[in-house]
């Protein structure tokens, strides 16, 4: 069967986002202990393209598949994981880039350049990193992986901001995210 993507979030209520976000199966990567490891020859760029062997891997389902193996340790590496082997993985900002933000009753629902979407909330916070000449805003997705908000992203999340109140902050799942760096 083709890969269908979810709806856009525009058509999207809180209740047909969460079940999108359920219907995800993610392998248990976290149950999964091999005993070898090595090199993926993968790296991940800012922009969100992966590469293998410098190439960059065209095919979106490949991207998908892969994303679903990722993983970060505490120390901030990241690993592709099967049961069999846990490879390297260079990443040059975050593993994910978010392309599009909706609101929703009280909750920020975020798609991902992998079409996951992620609900913003207790378990996948909005960070502000950098400085007031340079911010840049991430979503926590899963296993310490994040996602960087693209500029038109972070201009939708504002203007999100700007409708809340005026101190750049922004309310999901009853959770409050500065987007000003501290």
């Amino acid at each position: 069967m083709p890969y269908q993507p979810p709806p856009d979030l525009a058509g999207l209520t809180l209740a047909q986002i969460a079940e999108q976000v359920a219907a995800r199966k993610l392998p248990p990567v976290e149950q999964w202990s091999p005993e070898r490891e090595g090199d993926s020859e993968m790296r991940i760029a800012a922009d969100g393209t992966w590469f293998h062997q410098d190439s960059p891997i065209a095919r979106a389902g490949m991207v998908r598949a892969f994303s679903g193996l990722l993983t970060r340790d505490a120390d901030g590496a990241h690993f592709l994981v099967t049961p069999f082997e846990k490879l390297t993985i260079a990443v040059e900002d975050a593993a994910f880039i978010a392309t599009d933000v909706g609101e929703r009753d009280g909750a920020l629902a975020f798609r991902l350049n992998t079409d996951e979407l992620v609900v913003a909330g207790p378990d996948n916070r909005i960070v502000a990193r950098g400085d007031a000449e340079r911010p840049a805003l991430y979503l926590q997705v899963r296993r310490r992986l994040e996602a960087r908000l693209n500029r038109s992203t972070y201009e939708q999340l504002a203007q999100i901001a700007l409708g809340q109140g005026d101190d750049w902050r922004v309310t999901s799942e009853g959770e409050r995210f500065s987007l000003v760096p501290e």
